[in-house]
């Protein structure tokens, strides 16, 4: 578990399946899906399918919750890029509107990479959104993620085109940034 004076991100717990279900797979078309990569198809699923799967969801490494006043709001997660484990991508997902704009995606953000970087024998920690998604940028550019990439006009949401955006911050830039304070 991490925490600072609002945010908690910790692993998943039995008690928060039915609350992650609600969060995730209840509707067919969630708001946060719009820019969430919403060039990937997303799938509303039944509590009852979703039951015949939730026990993999407790306890991953790769994915923790993200709680506000004992209330869980999204997740943070990650994927290893490489087949050395060397670097990896993370992501955020608030699926409540009513939690955007507040601080708390990039506060757990920050969080996460804090722990990433602690945890794992990583060189590199990253994210990949799209140019559309402008507050995951900013976002990205809180923590200390700065610009690896852009791949142009490659991600279609609405019949618009838009470019692929590549962040990502090295250990020794996250040491310098964790000693300056």
């Amino acid at each position: 578990m991490r925490q600072d004076q609002e945010v908690v991100i910790r692993p998943i717990e039995e008690k928060d399946l039915s609350r992650l279900w609600e969060l995730i797979y209840r509707e067919a078309t969630p708001e946060w899906k719009q820019w969430d990569a919403p060039y990937f198809e997303h799938k509303a699923m039944s509590y009852e399918e979703f039951q015949q799967i939730e026990r993999s969801f407790i306890q991953k490494e790769d994915m923790w919750v993200i709680e506000v006043d004992g209330t869980v709001y999204g997740t943070v997660s990650y994927y290893f890029e490489d087949a050395g484990r060397e670097w990896l991508e993370m992501g955020i997902i608030l699926h409540q509107p009513d939690r955007w704009n507040r601080g708390v995606g990039t506060r757990a953000l920050r969080l996460w990479s804090e722990h990433l970087f602690e945890t794992l024998p990583v060189v590199r920690v990253g994210l990949t959104t799209w140019s559309g998604n402008e507050r995951m940028m900013r976002v990205a550019e809180k923590v200390g993620l700065q610009l690896e990439g852009r791949i142009r006009q490659v991600r279609v949401v609405n019949g618009k085109r838009y470019d692929s955006i590549r962040m990502g911050m090295l250990r020794e830039e996250w040491i310098t940034q964790k000693h300056r304070g």
